[in-house]
């Protein structure tokens, strides 16, 4: 990889200035099935439980949140895709980060605000790469929050970077809630974002290595045969 609603974000990402949010029910695009499903994931939390109960997509696509309710399955870009849709539908703005790593994928995560701190939902493998409470200051201390559970096989701790949060919207990309065909250029879009580093050259030289009883934990949150069990949050 990669306005009623529109915040301004400060470069440090610290702090929001919020306009009233938008309200996209009465507008939606969603049909039926969807809907139903929507309407059960009613908080972050929930949205959360949805994209661990279903399986983790290896395939390479960039399925809409449409397709990704339909086929049951996301990764990392899709399922944060799927949760901005779904976090917009409760009143967030449907926010995109991507944390830029070395020697390592990337990770794409969503966030939100939620009484002045800041969460973050996303699909992984990994099982510390996952949800954020809005507990974080900052969207770097949101991120770096992430640190120690962000390495690869040969266990080195891999995080370097992240974005400044990028709003999904219809001018960006007409019909991204729903699309048919693959959303490479959102992923596109978002990959070329100016990524803020998180350490210094001294720092990312003193490194120490994963240790084998983390790196095996890391690498437990694959859930290949969940099915999504509405209220099971």
């Amino acid at each position: 990889m990669n306005g009623s609603c529109r915040q301004t974000i400060l470069m440090n990402g610290d702090s929001v200035n919020e306009t009233k949010k938008q309200n996209v029910v009465g507008a939606e695009p969603w049909n039926e099935s969807e809907r139903q499903l929507l309407d059960s994931l009613t908080t972050p939390e929930k949205i959360q439980v949805f994209l661990d109960s279903i399986p983790y997509n290896v395939e390479i696509t960039c399925r809409s949140p449409r397709r990704v309710m339909r086929d049951r399955r996301a990764h990392c870009f899709e399922g944060s895709m799927m949760a901005a849709a779904a976090l917009e539908r409760i009143g967030h703005p449907p926010w995109l980060v991507d944390m830029g790593a070395v020697r390592d994928d990337e990770h794409v995560i969503a966030v939100f605000r939620k009484n002045g701190g800041w969460g973050a939902l996303a699909k992984s493998n990994c099982s510390g790469l996952r949800y954020r409470s809005p507990v974080y200051k900052s969207l770097r201390e949101l991120v770096m929050s992430y640190f120690e559970d962000y390495f690869n096989t040969t266990a080195e701790r891999t995080l370097r970077s992240f974005t400044r949060p990028m709003l999904l919207t219809d001018e960006l990309y007409r019909g991204w809630r729903t699309a048919e065909e693959d959303l490479d250029p959102i992923g596109d879009l978002l990959e070329a974002r100016i990524h803020v580093p998180l350490l210094t050259q001294v720092m990312e030289s003193d490194l120490a290595p994963v240790d084998d009883l983390t790196l095996r934990a890391g690498f437990l949150g694959a859930n290949p045969d969940g099915l999504y069990q509405p209220g099971s949050s």
